[in-house]
């Protein structure tokens, strides 16, 4: 960020985390359901999925990706 221009943080909204934090669950409860072999609550889990999934394209959650400042000057014999 020698050039001034500020790129953002890796952090994110508030609302992205919310949108993944709803399909998180919905990957649980499903994962859950298929353990105990009920498809009532394996389909609960897909539809909370979607209903993430829903979330994420409202809240735009792909606009908080940080693009970072290119490296110059790193070779890999300098990481070892």
């Amino acid at each position: 960020m020698a050039d001034g221009h500020n790129l953002g943080n890796h952090g994110g909204r508030a609302s992205s985390w919310l949108a993944v934090t709803v399909v998180l669950a919905g990957f649980i409860v499903g994962g859950v359901g298929l353990a105990m072999a009920n498809w009532l609550i394996v389909w609960v889990g897909v539809g909370v999925i979607v209903l993430g999934g829903v979330l994420a394209l409202v809240f735009d959650i792909f606009s908080d990706v940080v693009i970072d400042a290119p490296r110059a000057g790193m070779r890999a014999e300098d990481h070892r």
